[in-house]
């Protein structure tokens, strides 16, 4: 058959838009199977974040490397040994070393000077708030209170630490295994857990020495706020006393107004 020009026209037109209406064509000339290239490129993003999501799960299981920057030294204790001649110093070397509280309030009793009975009677008399034997009375009391605590605080922290050596060796051990059993994303989170938790044990402990040494310097600046009090209480009683009791040299009018002891 033969087209004329208009036909023809018309033929090619259609032609190319049967081939450029849809994406897809049939393959091996069955009709139901269609290939679709934007299904395609579909396919291949995912193929492609599925790929980057296997490698990053496979870093996640792979062991880090350079885990040598983690390792720390453990400081031991070195136990105490105080020096006991005749007894007085009996239980003291247990206070610091173990945690016993008895031993640490029998130890202080042995190596300190009591306060007699005598004395009990001297100060019963006197009053509070201006009796500078009484507020000696309230540091040696305040300084019995803290001081077997302290001790006590002691002993716990360096029996603490030989009990420690074992748990912080094991963790250590594990934080620089370079094995991938120990290096997978949870495990390496549960060793970072159980590092806060040994942290955290450490710092509470360190919390009750800074305790104690708080209790301690409290004592401290008693003693030396008191003997300064005294010393400025004696300077003004002398004074108060030189200017009622004349105590002129021979031939003198004027009292000596400036005399310290």
């Amino acid at each position: 058959m033969k087209l004329n020009r208009k036909q023809k026209k018309y033929l090619i037109v259609g032609g190319l838009l049967l081939a450029t209406a849809t994406p897809g064509f049939a393959l091996f000339g069955v009709g139901d199977i269609v290939f679709d290239p934007t299904s395609y490129a579909s396919l291949v993003s995912q193929l492609t974040t599925i790929e980057t999501q296997y490698n990053m799960l496979k870093n996640n299981i792979t062991h880090f490397s350079l885990k040598q920057q983690w390792q720390t030294t453990l400081n031991t204790l070195k136990n105490a040994n105080v020096t006991n001649m005749f007894g007085e110093t009996a239980g003291m070397s247990i206070a610091l070393n173990t945690n016993s509280p008895s031993a640490s309030v029998s130890a202080w009793k042995t190596a300190t000077v009591p306060v007699n009975s005598g004395t009990s009677a001297y100060l019963q008399g006197q009053t509070v708030g201006s009796s500078t034997q009484l507020s000696q009375l309230a540091m040696i009391e305040m300084s019995d209170s803290v001081s077997p605590d302290c001790l006590t605080a002691v002993g716990q922290y360096r029996a603490a630490r030989g009990q420690n050596v074992t748990p912080n060796g094991a963790l250590t051990q594990q934080q620089l295994d370079s094995s991938d059993f120990t290096n997978t994303e949870v495990e390496q989170l549960n060793l970072l857990n159980a590092a806060e938790a040994q942290k955290m044990s450490e710092l509470q402990s360190q919390g009750t020495l800074q305790t104690c040494v708080a209790s301690q310097m409290t004592v401290a600046n008693m003693q030396q706020r008191n003997a300064a009090a005294q010393d400025l209480n004696t300077a003004a009683f002398v004074q108060q006393q030189r200017s009622t009791n004349n105590v002129n040299a021979t031939q003198e009018s004027n009292t000596w107004q400036t005399y310290l002891p």
